[in-house]
């Protein structure tokens, strides 16, 4: 029995390594992307802490190389998901009733094996898997996914420790008990610490999870899966389940344990979960929760006060780092006329200066996109405004894919501010412009909150005071995360809680609390001492 009232202190967010000339880091992730070059990898599916492999398998090619293949991975079909939510339900009988504490030294251990002998191998397997750079590897698959591993048990703990107020006589509790039955956690490529926070934010809280990774980050999601079971994961608690959404998605949302859904993706994507849950929902024991961040058609607001240079700089690493495809990209921007041909020209300058190609070479700004998919996708935009009267490319508007899939930074100036890269997202590098007049401030705030169906993130560039304050809460329904004076990416776990509302999601803030509290179902106990023994009251004498 241990009757000891254990404390997690407040985390530090973990500090990002340079990777600059001659430091140990630059040596260790040069060594470590060799040795992931010289061979190949072989995954398995993982159910109840064993490999299973399949004759279905699937190539792990690099984006920026394509005719590179890093390895296989074994597809999950109805046979192993079935597999996977009978261990998960047998696991849980176990994992449900473990304490929080000992819980969270699973996931705290797993932190701290990311931050030491697994750092470059998540880091070197994101950017050959997923075409990052060394810093955005850094950033995303080491420090974010550290920092989910090191925040979440202090908001577990934040929340075990909300209590109701008692009275004299009665002592009130309240209990936050894992959902019934098994949560789907859905991870896309664009974000490793994603890929590692949607299966263990709700395992944290004592949930047992099936795990679908994207099919294009295959090998970064099979790294923490091995970090996981290191740390001490118990069998079952996560079931790792690469494979074709449809052929998984038939046994789990046709299963009446299904208790959830974590999901980042497409909106598509969720919306058609959703809608399969409200068809299925009689079948099921529990309403299952919905947990989804989705899409972003995200901008920049420049007021005519601004830096340009400033300016220039958040347009540049909003739209392009990681080739635009993030879901907090900036997508379209609007500028005041009086600024127009001073950032145009500073804009074109810097734009001229970027990298593109082979995230083993460190100079290089930029990678390829993800596959031949989007890469098709991006181009047909492009196309799109190369031959629009409404709309003229001023640099970029290239794109090859013989080796890689590259595609130059592009930007748009549009003269329609509906224009069609300036409503839908892209998922690619790149930027739409407006140039609004200096008086028709109102109606192109207007603009900016009503063009796109999405609510992500936004920025604003501006001094004035006033006039922050003005445009923050003209603007406040249009993005969940919004920035003053800051590119409109890069959220901070336990710093900037991430989501969105309208179409981008339900704004369940990962990186706080909030996303937690979503996967626990509470019991309030109350304990009287002394019961009542008769029925009446004195108002009745």
């Amino acid at each position: 029995m241990n009757n000891s009232l254990a404390k997690i202190p407040f985390p530090e967010n973990e500090p990002v390594l340079s990777y600059a000339p001659n430091t140990p880091e630059r040596k260790a992730i040069t060594d470590e992307l060799k040795n992931q070059l010289s061979r190949m990898v072989d995954i398995p599916i993982i159910i109840n802490g064993e490999e299973i492999r399949t004759n279905n398998k699937e190539e792990i090619r690099c984006p920026h190389d394509h005719a590179k293949i890093l390895g296989y991975y074994h597809k999950a079909g109805k046979k192993e998901t079935d597999a996977a939510i009978k261990a998960a339900l047998e696991a849980r009988k176990t994992w449900s009733k473990m304490s929080g504490m000992d819980r969270a030294s699973i996931f705290l251990r797993a932190a701290e094996l990311l931050s030491g002998k697994y750092r470059y191998v998540l880091n070197a397997a994101t950017m050959l898997g997923q075409s990052k750079t060394v810093i955005q590897a850094e950033i995303d698959s080491a420090c974010e996914l550290i920092d989910f591993w090191r925040f979440n048990p202090y908001y577990m703990q934040q929340i075990y420790a909300e209590q109701p107020a008692s009275s004299p006589g009665v002592k009130n509790s309240m209990e936050h008990r894992p959902l019934e039955g098994f949560v789907f956690a859905v991870t896309p490529f664009n974000f490793t610490s994603i890929g590692g926070n949607l299966p263990t934010a709700p395992a944290m809280m004592g949930n047992v999870v099936l795990w679908k990774p994207a099919s294009t980050s295959i090998l970064s999601s099979y790294y923490i899966m091995k970090i996981l079971m290191e740390a001490g994961l118990p069998k079952g608690v996560i079931n790792f389940i690469p494979g074709k959404g449809s052929d998984i998605g038939q046994s789990v949302f046709s299963s009446p344990e299904l208790a959830g859904i974590h999901f980042t993706g497409s909106t598509q994507v969720f919306k058609s979960m959703w809608e399969t849950v409200g068809k299925n929902i009689y079948n099921y024991k529990y309403y299952p929760r919905i947990v989804g961040e989705t899409g972003g058609k995200d901008f920049i607001f420049v007021y005519r006060d601004a830096n340009v240079e400033e300016v220039v700089t958040a347009l540049i690493r909003g739209a392009f780092e990681y080739q635009g495809q993030k879901c907090s990209a900036a997508s379209r921007a609007y500028i005041p006329d009086s600024l127009w041909p001073a950032v145009k020209k500073k804009l074109l300058e810097d734009v001229a200066k970027i990298k593109i190609g082979d995230v083993n070479d460190f100079s290089n700004f930029m990678g390829a996109v993800i596959d031949k998919n989007s890469f098709n996708s991006i181009k047909t935009y492009i196309e799109i405004a190369k031959g629009s009267n409404e709309a003229k490319i001023i640099c970029g508007g290239e794109y090859n894919d013989s080796k890689g899939y590259f595609i130059q930074p592009t930007i748009i100036e549009a003269s329609n501010p509906k224009f069609k890269t300036m409503e839908e997202e892209i998922f690619g590098p790149v930027l739409t412009i407006y140039v609004y007049h200096d008086s028709s401030l109102e109606q192109t705030l207007d603009l900016v909150d009503t063009t796109s169906p999405y609510a992500l993130t936004g920025a604003v560039f501006c001094k004035d005071r006033d006039m922050i304050t003005k445009i923050a809460s003209r603007l406040e329904n249009a993005a969940g995360n919004f920035y003053i004076n800051d590119k409109p990416t890069g959220a901070v776990v336990g710093q900037q809680p991430f989501g969105g509302a309208r179409a981008s999601g339900t704004n369940d803030k990962a990186g706080s609390y909030l996303n937690l509290i979503r996967w626990v179902s509470p019991r309030t106990i109350k304990e009287t001492f002394i019961p009542a023994r008769q029925f009446d009251y004195p108002s009745m004498k």
